[in-house]
């Protein structure tokens, strides 16, 4: 009932809907399908009755709005610029104008639902700027007509009921049946019937029907507070109930009024259903899938809708058409900043670092507080080798102020996570303590729900570059409270208790837990090789490193390092073939072809390890470590040959 209550079709539309239709039922046409609760008391006159229930209705729909008002406040809605343009013009006649018109464009939707889209935002529906507009002319049509029939229905309807009932009478003493008819003739003549209503029902019934298509539709009219969007078409679930009436009661009287040919009427009334039914098949078709309904609405609204194809075709891998898409809704429309920020993501992901930067900024200057944008950019900045301007957009993304956006909580996260990447920056620069002081200023504006292992993991990190390893301990500890299963906590732990020779066996526990947490990623067999070879247990580590090859047969350090565990480990063959899978991996890496040339050399291949040591010097010459192996493969070539 709380999200009945508080969303778009609440209790207090249904309380205005239940008193006009109550109203009209007590007085109106309809008081004839209803039964009095005695027999001598007829329906129409039973005043003390109606008045009480619309007394009680009342009393309801008040409560209900000063609950909302209680609940949500009396602030009205924020929103974008863009999602309602006219909420924001700063003239009160393009504001009058447009909102005006809105309800005629509703009912042309309802009436022939041609065009339909999923948003109407930006400038689907342009702004009535000038009392010359044409569309003025549908907006006074419509209240002139509606006004008109309502005012007129209301004024036919109930009394014309009484009027009747008054002059109705009774088949046996002839008297009016009112609430004064004599008991004796009902006793005498066996007529307990109560009055009969006989008017005709088509006022009431057109009242019923304008009251259940406008008065739901006031909510989203602007008309009490600008809502944040222009058209929706869910707001005219409701109101459609009110159009079925009003056609089904047209649909009546034209039936009575054609005489006998009624045939003329049936058809073009089963023309009307057969084209709706279609009409309702065909966008049930749209809805199918979020491709199909976002290309359904680029007539109507480009921009957003080709924006929304992008996000659907990259979600998909389909990165060319993604790139088109998002190119094709700034073309229509070059300041949408989510736009910018999703190509800049898609860029990216495509290697186009350059262009990728460029989105990301231009996704700032339209929006300067999207946080994502500025961290994602400050990453991309940093991976570039950019250091000083990564820094100066991440502590600008750390200090942003999130007030009045949609999403506060996503907002604040992303600040948390500019101070984070802040202080790696800091730490892979070897500044320490300006890590800690960035991870220490985290902690403190941290929120509630931001999950804080990731931080306090960081921070010991830092704090054990600073050999502060007491207060690092505590870090970690923290890390783990807050998420025992936190597997950088468990290998970075363990790294520090290794430092104390004291502590190795508790030390190897951590590591041997993190692989049981995480058995797919390689770094936990990795980091437990490190650990296991500097205790000069060689073969246990190259077993660690070989199942982190398993798992990433690509990563070239895991390789390398796997090789240089086998060779320690006395495994010259298995540490030759790492060494060749290196070179395969980095062609063009001098190193790599100077670690091989070692290994053959090792391996008495002698003429395959000159070859590499040429190869590692014609990458990198004057390499002294290789010059130095060269020279002693020639030396050795030559004692043999002699």
């Amino acid at each position: 009932m709380t999200r009945k209550l508080f969303g778009e079709r609440n209790h207090i539309i249904d309380s205005a809907l239940s008193t006009l239709l109550y109203r009209l039922c007590s007085i109106g046409a309809l008081c004839k399908l209803q039964r009095p609760r005695r027999m001598r008391e007829p329906i129409c006159v039973c005043r003390w009755r109606l008045t009480s229930s619309l007394l009680l209705l009342g009393i309801t729909l008040c409560l209900l709005l000063l609950l909302r008002l209680v609940v949500m406040g009396p602030q009205s809605p924020t929103f974008a610029t863009s999602d309602n343009p006219a909420a924001r013009s700063p003239s009160l006649l393009v504001r009058s104008l447009t909102f005006a018109y809105l309800p005629a464009f509703n009912l042309q939707l309802l009436v022939w639902p041609r065009w339909l889209s999923f948003d109407w935002s930006m400038d689907a529906i342009p702004r009535v700027v000038t009392i010359w507009d044409p569309r003025n002319a549908a907006s006074v049509a419509l209240y002139y007509t509606a006004g008109r029939a309502v005012v007129r229905a209301w004024q036919k309807g109930g009394k014309n009921c009484q009027k009747r009932l008054r002059t109705q009478k009774c088949t046996a003493c002839k008297h009016c049946t009112t609430q004064h008819h004599s008991h004796s003739c009902r006793v005498t003549n066996n007529n307990n019937n109560t009055s009969r209503c006989e008017c005709t029902p088509y006022n009431d019934l057109l009242l019923l029907a304008f009251g259940f298509t406008a008065i739901p539709f006031l909510p989203a009219s602007n008309l009490f507070f600008y809502v944040g969007f222009v058209v929706a078409e869910r707001v005219l679930y409701l109101p459609s109930v009110g159009f079925c009436f009003a056609i089904a009661l047209g649909y009546h009287l034209l039936s009575r009024r054609s005489g006998r040919d009624k045939r003329l009427v049936r058809f073009c009334f089963g023309v009307l259903l057969v084209s709706f039914s279609a009409r309702t098949l065909q966008r049930n078709s749209d809805w199918r899938d979020e491709e199909s309904l976002y290309r359904s609405g680029i007539n109507v609204n480009p921009p957003k809708a080709w924006g929304n194809l992008g996000s659907v075709l990259s979600g998909q891998g389909r990165m060319v058409e993604a790139e088109q898409a998002f190119r094709t809704a700034l073309r229509y429309r070059s300041n949408m900043a989510d736009v910018h920020y999703n190509l800049g993501i898609l860029l990216q992901s495509r290697e186009k670092y350059e262009e990728a930067i460029s989105s990301y900024q231009l996704a700032i200057q339209y929006r300067p507080s999207l946080a994502l944008a500025h961290l994602n950019l400050g990453q991309l900045l940093a991976s570039r080798g950019r250091g000083q301007e990564a820094e100066a957009v991440l502590r600008r993304c750390a200090q942003l102020d999130g007030t009045g956006l949609k999403d506060p909580r996503t907002h604040e996260n992303t600040r948390i996570s500019a101070l984070l990447h802040l202080g790696r920056l800091y730490a892979d620069r070897d500044r320490h303590q300006q890590a800690v002081a960035v991870y220490r200023e985290a902690n403190k504006t941290m929120p509630d729900h931001y999950p804080p292992q990731i931080l306090y993991n960081l921070l010991g990190e830092s704090l054990t570059k600073l050999q502060q390893h007491d207060e690092a301990e505590r870090w970690y500890k923290a890390a783990l409270s807050a998420k025992p299963d936190h597997v950088p906590a468990h290998l970075t732990y363990g790294k520090l208790l290794a430092k104390n020779r004291t502590r190795i066996v508790e030390a190897e526990q951590w590591f041997l837990k993190a692989p049981i947490l995480a058995s797919a990623d390689p770094t936990v067999y990795q980091h437990f090789g490190q650990f296991l070879a500097e205790l000069d247990r060689h073969s246990e580590a190259a077993n660690q490193y070989l199942r982190a090859t398993e798992l990433a047969p690509k990563q070239y350090d895991l390789v390398l390092s796997a090789a240089t565990a086998l060779r320690q480990a006395g495994m010259n063959h298995q540490a030759e073939n790492f060494y060749r899978k290196a070179v395969s991996l980095r062609p063009k890496e001098a190193a790599s072809h100077s670690n091989l040339g070692a290994m053959l050399h090792l391996n008495g291949k002698y003429t395959e390890a000159a070859a590499s040591y040429k190869e590692a010097l014609r990458l990198q010459p004057h390499d002294p470590t290789t010059l130095s192996n060269l020279h002693k493969l020639r030396s050795l070539t030559a004692r043999l040959e002699t």
